[in-house]
């Protein structure tokens, strides 16, 4: 599997979730922050998007896709030249109006007419990603024939799930995004001048390989040196070429992605401590204990207790 493919399959991108927003003139939407991915496709009018923390004003007309990797709080305002003092928040309609029309504002003719969808993710295994993209990725005009083939296919299967009630439906609706969001992710790496370093080497002809092998195998006792065997380099150029595109030496981003995943394998809290220190490449209880601490500045017991205390809330 490559390294792209293997980072969506650790993010767990699941549960997704759609309604649709009739939005009336004047008025405007909010959303807090959660751990998830949030895309809007602007069916019918136009809006303006803009986030908490920026002045900056993104202007969405009919037919383009906004896709929010991380969620973060944000402003959607219809239409996009008004200005407004208040807002309806939209994060419990996800579940109290699942898959449904809803409408805000006054009737009248002037309207804007959004699908937005939302799909949960492992925020912890998908700090990686989260952190080398932008806020938001803008695709324009995603409903007309020069769009890309891979987005009029995948918004056709989007657009009869979506509509029928048919076996299987929630489990292809989460594929479906997962294909969005990789799609619009490749987009981005070949067209964007500036993607991060980290973004670049998932597609490196030679350094992707390393990352896939840590990925997939992070309970192997992976050296400096075995792992520029798998991208059949030597030790000294592997090291040196890892450090200069990913930002850090290999074996600190391997141990920073086995504590990301003792993480998630302590807050699902099925395996003991000293299972998941074997899964993540320790032999010794303690020193994944130890290691765990620095990174999180509690022991393996104390983040299951708060992430078990924390989804009782």
């Amino acid at each position: 599997m490559d390294a792209l493919s293997k980072i969506f399959d650790d993010i767990h991108l699941a549960r997704s979730e759609y309604i649709y927003l009739n939005v009336y003139h004047p008025h405007r939407l909010s959303y807090s922050h959660e751990p998830s991915m949030l895309a809007y496709v602007i069916l019918h009018g136009q809006a303006a998007l803009n986030f908490e923390d920026s002045e900056d004003i993104v202007i969405l007309q009919q037919g383009d896709l906004v896709l929010l990797p991380s969620a973060k709080a944000h402003h959607l305002s219809c239409p996009a030249q008004d200005q407004f003092t208040s807002s309806t928040e939209i994060n419990s309609y996800f579940q109290s109006h699942a898959q449904q029309n809803i409408d805000f504002g006054i009737e009248q003719q002037q309207r804007s007419f959004i699908l937005a969808i939302r799909s949960k993710m492992d925020i912890q295994m998908a700090r990686p990603l989260i952190a080398s993209l932008p806020d938001y990725l803008h695709t324009r005009h995603i409903l007309s024939d020069s769009a890309p083939e891979w987005l009029q296919i995948g918004l056709q299967f989007l657009a009869v799930e979506t509509q029928e009630t048919r076996p299987g439906r929630d489990r292809i609706l989460d594929h479906l995004v997962s294909i969005l969001l990789i799609e619009c992710v490749r987009d981005y790496i070949l067209n964007a001048p500036h993607a991060s370093s980290w973004l670049n080497a998932l597609s490196h002809p030679e350094l992707s390989s390393a990352l896939a092998t840590i990925h997939d195998q992070p309970e192997q006792n992976w050296t400096v040196e075995s792992l520029a065997e798998q991208c059949h380099m030597s030790r000294s150029k592997f090291a040196q070429l890892f450090t200069q595109v990913v930002g850090e030496t290999p074996l600190a981003y391997l141990q920073q992605h086995r504590m990301r995943l003792a993480a998630r394998y302590l807050s699902e809290n099925i395996l003991s401590v000293q299972q998941i220190a074997h899964r993540v490449g320790y032999s010794s209880e303690t020193a994944f204990s130890q290691s765990f601490k620095k990174q999180f500045e509690l022991t393996p017991s104390q983040y299951r207790q708060q992430h078990q205390e924390y989804r009782k809330e």
